[in-house]
């Protein structure tokens, strides 16, 4: 008796174990800081911001502000559905659209430059 329900949950143990999605989405989260000062250095490191912020000339509006506010409030959402979903794929999922989330996010810092 006691066999049989061991085996049962051999497979949940075996899947729990390999899925790291958690582990990613809280690295993600914790490493979006710091990317996203990189990529303001990056911006601003650029002639054209330099001149932008030195005399006033050749400002590029750049993306909408919006879009990095979306960006950052999406990412945030799926980092805390990837962290609390109790299945494996929506956690996964939610993986996925974090990680698009905070790459739009960068790519809008990058793209005021």
């Amino acid at each position: 008796m006691n066999e049989t329900a061991h085996s049962s949950t051999l497979p949940a143990q075996a899947t729990a174990a390999r899925d790291r999605s958690r582990f990613w989405s809280f690295l993600c989260a914790v490493l979006f800081v710091p990317a996203a000062l990189a990529a303001g250095v990056l911006a601003l490191a650029s002639e054209r911001a330099s001149r932008c912020l030195t005399y006033g000339e050749q400002c590029a509006p750049g993306l909408p502000d919006w879009l990095f506010t979306w960006g950052v409030g999406l990412g945030a959402v799926a980092c805390v559905i990837a962290l609390a979903a109790p299945v494996a794929r929506v956690r996964q999922v939610a993986l996925a659209a974090q990680v698009l989330a905070e790459c739009a996010a960068l790519l809008v810092i990058l793209s005021h430059a």
